[in-house]
């Protein structure tokens, strides 16, 4: 839908606006606004015109003066209808949908013609002007400003001074904010300088900096130096600078015989200069540094006009050094933001990724990829080191609460008292030491994921608390009243038999259950070996990198000596392994030799030892090979007799008769 506004200021159509559907055309005095009247009976925000259900509104915003239609005053919208004029102070918009209709007075349609080129000159753009009542005409075309090129000798002669200075500077900026480096800064400033300016020597220099960007002492810095003539540039005197840095104002300086013994030579050896001027480069009130230029030419020296242009063009390296100085820094800081990102990423990876691609560790990401997009609570069993963590990390990585926080708490490193007051905060002044309000891991949770490791070291008075706040009700800080609710998802990992915990009456029967929704079982390393070598390969990767060590693997007998040690320690003891492997050997590759393997026994394994088989066969009878199995076992176990029977797999009754058969006894506790 077609829809102007012709704009009419004093006795002449002045502007077309055009109306688009879906855009609000605010009127006011305001610069703001899309149609701008300049008259003082405009308010800022006069008036709009919109489109709604299919006809072009006006809407008066609360004028001070209000808006007419016609002789009407306009009292909260007007459907506008085409022919119709909004009167704002002494301004007229006609409302039109056919520009050849916008100009009743014949005085006023006779520039249109009978081509109507008026109408052409009214193009899409919302601020076609009718000023002369001509076709728009363009006149002139240019890809690139004249006055960023070098202006040629011929024509400096015709253009005045001033003009010459302004062009310099003019492209001396556009040169200036394209440089990469300070020294690129100086060269193409000195080159402007030499050009505009009656000097034959020059330099600039700056103030070193700290690292935080702040001026580091007085002496200043040589960054580009450039002459025309003999003698080569001499540094600028103490004097000059130090009474340009101080004063922060520009010298020009005639007939100098400098400390520095610049400029010609008289007969009596001294040399002299003309002129000189000293500028300083200033950011604001901080000095950056100087420019330094001078003329040994007897017959032509700088004069008041070189020094207003040398400070001009000192006032504009300043700025652009500011800039280049911010661009590198903004370079560092996405630099260190880059690297920074890598090693969280790497660092991510290490603590949510599991390695391994046997099929007991797909099954476990397979569980860990259902478990993740449930809210339910989830048990991680599993030998100690196996990397019960990691998987609590997966989960939570891979769940919709991944943007949430990740808190991990050993039940088992604390005592009963601490332990509450990790779970559930305190209050100040809830017990000794208790100086300021603490909150608890439900609470840093909130949104997140909490982990509870070694769940089954719990207390049966914590298991009670946590297992209303696992039912969803609010708790209370330690020595506080006031209710807390948290939205937490809890993954508990414990390496406990919590079955038999429960029938030994030390866990409780009704958070085993709250705990047991999904079951996550953690294979011992011993029950994937094929996954060994990927995993030390990691492991190298990784402590190689550390350590700067060029180790290239590991030999054929040390992998198959990985491949047949049992890993009481599972994966934590492979991990150190390597990495004290890194540090020990000489040799390219990891040997044999290198590897310290202990001879501890895993858990469920039996009481055979991890020595190299014996050379010689020694007999003995079942009996003797039980009993003695047995033994080992309860030995091994501390003579706990429900987790020996559960290794042996026997009933605990059926253990206790082949103890008294067997004449066992434990030698430790005499019994």
């Amino acid at each position: 839908m077609l829809a102007y506004l012709v704009i009419r200021e004093g006795t002449k159509w002045s502007d077309v606006y055009r109306l688009i559907p879906g855009q609000t055309a605010t009127i006011g005095r305001a610069p703001t606004n899309q149609i701008v009247i300049k008259d003082e009976r405009c308010s800022r925000d006069h008036a709009e015109v919109f489109l709604s259900e299919h006809h072009w509104t006006l809407r008066d915003l609360d004028s001070r003066n209000g808006t007419a239609i016609g002789d009407c005053m306009v009292r909260g919208d007007h459907v506008l209808t085409p022919g119709e004029v909004i009167r704002i102070g002494r301004s007229q918009l006609a409302f039109v949908h056919d520009l050849s209709k916008a100009f009743s007075d014949p005085a006023e349609r006779k520039f249109r013609g009978d081509d109507e080129t008026v109408v052409e000159a009214f193009s899409d753009d919302d601020s076609s002007v009718l000023t002369d009542h001509e076709p728009t005409t363009i006149t002139h075309r240019r890809g690139q400003t004249k006055f960023l090129a070098p202006v040629e000798e011929d024509v400096v002669s015709a253009v005045p001074r001033v003009g010459q200075a302004a062009a310099t500077l003019c492209r001396l900026a556009f040169e200036l904010a394209k440089a990469p480096d300070v020294k690129t800064l100086g060269n193409i400033a000195l080159a402007g300088l030499f050009e505009g300016t009656a000097v034959d020597s020059g330099a600039m220099l700056i103030l070193p900096r700290d690292a935080e960007g702040e001026p580091n002492g007085t002496s200043l810095e040589l960054v580009v130096s450039r002459t025309d003539r003999e003698p080569a540039y001499h540094h600028v005197s103490k004097f000059l600078a130090t009474t340009v840095l101080r004063e922060g104002e520009a010298v020009l300086a005639r007939n100098v015989m400098d400390d520095s013994n610049i400029g010609s030579r008289d007969s009596k050896g001294v040399i002299h200069a003309t002129g000189v001027i000293c500028a300083p480069i200033r950011h604001g009130q901080n000095p950056l540094g100087l420019i330094h230029l001078y003329s040994t030419d007897e017959e032509i020296g700088p004069d008041p006009d070189d020094l207003e242009f040398t400070l001009a063009v000192a006032d504009t390296l300043a700025v652009a050094l500011h800039n280049l100085s911010e661009r590198q820094e903004l370079t560092e800081d996405l630099n260190l933001a880059r690297d920074e990102n890598v090693q969280l990423r790497e660092r991510l990876g290490v603590q949510s990724e599991i390695i391994g691609s046997g099929v007991a560790m797909q099954r476990v990401a397979q569980e860990i990829a259902l478990a993740a997009t449930s809210k339910a609570t989830v048990l991680v069993r599993g030998e100690s080191g196996v990397g019960k963590e990691l998987v609590a990390r997966a989960i939570h990585f891979s769940s919709p609460r991944r943007k949430g926080p990740f808190v991990c708490l050993n039940c088992a490193a604390l005592a009963e008292s601490l332990l509450a007051s990790e779970l559930f905060g305190h209050e100040r002044g809830a017990f000794t030491g208790a100086t300021d309000r603490s909150i608890g891991k439900f609470e840093a949770s909130h949104k997140g994921t909490l982990m509870l490791d070694e769940i089954g070291e719990m207390t049966p008075s914590i298991q009670a608390k946590f297992l209303r706040v696992l039912e969803g009700h609010p708790f209370e800080r330690i020595g506080g009243t006031e209710s807390v609710e948290a939205d937490v998802r809890v993954i508990a990992a414990t390496n406990r038999d919590l079955e038999h915990d429960v029938a030994e009456g030390r866990f409780r029967r009704d958070l085993y259950f709250r705990l047991h929704v999904l079951e996550i079982l953690v294979p011992p390393l011993r029950s994937r070996l094929d996954d060994i070598p990927e995993l030390a390969d990691f492991f190298l990767k990784k402590f190689t990198s550390e350590t700067g060590r060029r180790i290239r693997g590991f030999s054929s007998d040390a992998l198959e000596q990985l491949g047949q040690y049992r890993w009481p320690g599972n994966v934590r003891e492979l991990k150190n392994v390597v990495e004290r492997a890194v540090v020990l050997t000489q040799g390219e590759f990891i040997d044999r030799g290198d590897l310290s393997l202990s001879s501890l026994i895993p858990d469920d394994d039996s009481g055979a030892t991890r020595t190299e088989p014996s050379s010689t066969f020694e007999p003995s009878s079942l009996a003797d090979m039980e009993r003695h199995h047995i033994l080992r076992t309860l030995e091994t176990t501390g003579w706990n007799k429900s987790r020996s029977a559960g290794i042996l797999g026997i009933e605990r009754s059926t253990l206790d008769r082949k103890i008294r058969r067997y004449g066992l006894r434990n030698t430790t506790s005499g019994r």
